[in-house]
């Protein structure tokens, strides 16, 4: 069985808004269908109910009757309205009785489409982009404005909606309108030229803003278990054995409860107090309690002397 071209058309469902759009689409599914006249002007049958032939020898009776291609228009607006609208039609036996009472209570008359396209036309003059808006939901707003405007009467030129394109984006996308308007003649460029080229300006800033992404996070040095590394670390010398913390109390002359456990379990020399191997350099010498330093007594240290810490030490 072959289709016709316009079977694969679907109806847009009617609930009481925007019946001049809803009208034009509706038009165009009867134009498609070869029954557009049946709704515009209604059925006409014939006076003779008689079986005739015409030259090619077909009959009259093998053939579409106007009847059925009537109930094709008028199943067809049935199905293209809500439940609430259904309810209005639902008496009429023909499609152009059905058609004609939606007009008549949906088509506004003179003054009310008039004052529906001017505050159309400030919505369309005052449309602009949100900085949080993509390319492709603002098209969409925009084209589904200017077709409202279209179903009331009131058709943009080519011109113009390229116009509103260009000064309604965000700044982003300043330097390809820049370009579109340097290089192209705004009153012969195609709007679907403009679109393609803003999508094409918006796919570049997508991949330059992943690009960016991968240098930012491959230049972090990630672990990738989520261990990061310890930068305080012992380590040891030939012959000698260092520790951060053992550094941090001689500096500071003074020892923390968890330094003194940590000397005892390591093993501190008890005349030096310093850690290191075999027997101490030190064993059996006098210390000087003014420098701290073995070898001589503080009655004989100069150091202590020049301080004043003799005469404190002897009281």
């Amino acid at each position: 069985m072959v289709r016709s071209a316009g079977s694969d058309l679907r109806a847009p469902i009617f609930n009481g808004d925007n019946y001049e759009f809803w009208k034009i689409r509706m038009g165009t599914i009867f134009k498609s269908h070869g029954i557009w006249d049946l709704v515009e002007k209604g059925l006409e049958i014939p006076e003779s109910k008689g079986k005739k032939v015409d030259a090619e020898g077909s009959s009259e009776s093998e053939k579409v009757s106007p009847l059925m291609k009537d109930a094709k228009a008028l199943g067809i607006i049935q199905g293209a309205v809500s439940d609430d609208i259904f309810l209005r039609i639902s008496n009429e036996e023909t499609s152009k009785s059905a058609w004609d009472i939606l007009h008549q209570e949906f088509h506004s008359d003179k003054q009310v489409r008039s004052i529906k396209l001017q505050g159309l036309r400030r919505d369309f003059e005052y449309t602009r982009m949100m900085d949080d808006e993509t390319l492709s939901v603002y098209l969409t707003r925009l084209l589904e404005l200017v077709n409202q405007m279209k179903g009331y009467g009131e058709e943009l030129s080519r011109a113009r909606l390229v116009q509103k394109l260009l000064i309604s984006l965000t700044k982003d996308f300043d330097p390809i309108c820049y370009v579109i308007k340097q290089t192209k003649d705004i009153e012969t460029i195609e709007v679907q030229e403009v679109i393609a080229a803003l999508r094409g300006f918006t796919q570049r800033l997508d991949r330059h803003a992943e690009s960016t992404t991968e240098r930012a996070f491959s230049s972090m040095n990630v672990n990738p278990k989520g261990n990061q590394p310890n930068p305080k670390k012992n380590w040891k010398s030939k012959g000698k054995k260092w520790d951060s913390k053992l550094q941090n109390s001689d500096n500071r002359g003074e020892k923390s409860d968890q330094e003194r456990k940590y000397d005892q379990t390591k093993g501190k020399c008890k005349h030096c107090d310093k850690l290191h191997y075999g027997e101490c350099w030190f064993k059996g010498k006098p210390k000087c309690h003014g420098c701290n330093r073995f070898g001589h007594f503080i009655k004989d240290c100069n150091q202590a002397n020049k301080a004043g810490k003799l005469a404190n030490f002897a009281n």
